[in-house]
């Protein structure tokens, strides 16, 4: 059976139209349908898992089945909107936001990044950090840095959210997540995407010390967002 569904808010932007259609067999369920979704329009599966589906203007439960002449529609969160895949935030970071933003049924491996607060550098103490970032642009670069990952490794789906303020010992800072087809891209994506990150996003630290403060770049040597990462990390 041919079924038509309706597209609303953020789900509509990316699949640029208001409605899709799908084939699907008989007795086929909502979970059928959001797979089926999944698989052929890629650029919707990120939000899927914070969707719902209504069905003759009702939600309707994963086990529901669906029948060709009934009205059907994806909704995206009412409130809020979707989590954004490129953030900078002042509220804790959660790994697992990060990998239901990328995770969708073409990744055989999602790598994920956790930086956190060390408490001693090079013998030096630290109390805490403080992070400060230019919000706006840092957010544009990091879409940047996913495009870049995007075309050089096909299929990729990247995830980038940095924290800012005061952090103490052990508190997450950035979390990077990458799904890929396969694992090898994802080790090699996401590395990418760390490093990359570091490079051109606009984001600074200052270290507190018990005797004393400093504000740091990204210790890879001198600061030139123009130039292009060549793959080498101290």
């Amino acid at each position: 059976m041919t079924i038509t569904i309706l597209l609303f808010a953020g789900l509509a932007e990316r699949a640029n139209q208001r409605e899709i259609q799908l084939t699907l067999p008989e007795q086929a369920t909502v979970r059928d349908l959001l797979q089926a979704v999944a698989e052929q329009h890629p650029a919707l599966s990120p939000l899927l898992n914070s969707c719902f589906v209504s069905i003759n203007h009702e939600y309707a439960a994963p086990d529901h089945i669906i029948s060709a002449n009934d009205e059907i529609a994806l909704l995206p969160p009412v409130s809020g909107g979707e989590e954004p895949r490129f953030a900078i935030t002042t509220e804790p970071l959660s790994a697992d936001k990060l990998v239901s933003l990328v995770s969708n049924p073409h990744a055989g491996a999602i790598l994920t990044f956790v930086g956190t607060v060390r408490e001693f550098t090079h013998g030096q103490r630290t109390v805490y950090l403080s992070y400060e970032a230019y919000a706006p642009m840092a957010v544009e670069k990091m879409k940047q840095v996913a495009a870049e990952i995007e075309e050089r490794w096909p299929g990729a789906q990247v995830a980038m959210q940095h924290r800012i303020g005061d952090l103490k010992i052990e508190e997450i800072a950035v979390i990077v997540a990458v799904a890929t087809p396969h694992r090898n891209e994802s080790f090699e994506a996401g590395r990418y995407a760390i490093e990359r990150l570091k490079q051109i996003v606009p984001i600074w630290k200052k270290e507190m010390w018990e005797d004393g403060s400093e504000w740091k770049g990204h210790q890879q040597g001198p600061w030139n967002p123009l130039a292009t990462y060549d793959g080498k990390v101290d």
